[in-house]
């Protein structure tokens, strides 16, 4: 299906890619893997093509050229969905990288990935909740002092003048 938004090279991907040969291909990817345009990955994911060309930029994802066209692989379209994951709860590029790398070519390192992420989680957890205990507080402050101006504005109206 062709989308508005889909260029013709997103097209040509989505035809061409799924009946490639299982082996022997020429550009070194496994035939099952599949390929998905920028503009298609894009738009799944609600970013626009630049944000998928920064990550690339900063060596996050890889993305493979198919003649003019730019492509996915279902392998970095996950990292992509998981960069951006990380990134909506605040992780930096540098901790994002570290934990890619830690999962090594082959998912040899996906246990101390694991670690790392319990880790990372654990203490973004204790601070979240450290906060919220200070705005609990605050919260609790300004209630007192809002009741305590309404009272004293009621007195205030009250008393014949």
């Amino acid at each position: 299906m062709l989308h508005n938004s889909d260029k013709p090279a997103d097209s040509y991907l989505r035809h061409h890619t799924a009946a490639r040969p299982k082996a022997g291909s020429h550009d070194g990817l496994d035939a099952d893997e599949g390929l998905f345009g920028i503009a298609e990955v894009a738009a799944e994911l609600g970013i626009t093509t630049r944000t998928i060309r920064f990550y690339e930029q900063k060596g996050l994802i890889s993305l493979q050229r198919i003649n003019r066209a730019r492509a996915l692989t279902k392998r970095d379209r996950a990292r992509l969905a998981l960069i951006l994951r990380a990134r909506a709860i605040g992780s930096s590029l540098e901790e994002i990288a570290h934990y890619l790398e830690l999962y090594g070519q082959h998912g040899e390192g996906r246990s101390r990935q694991l670690r790392y992420v319990i880790d990372r989680t654990q203490d973004a957890i204790a601070d979240l909740e450290s906060r919220r205990a200070k705005i609990d507080s605050l919260l609790a402050d300004l209630r007192e002092i809002h009741q305590t101006s309404v009272a004293q504005l009621t007195a205030l109206q009250a008393k014949p003048q």
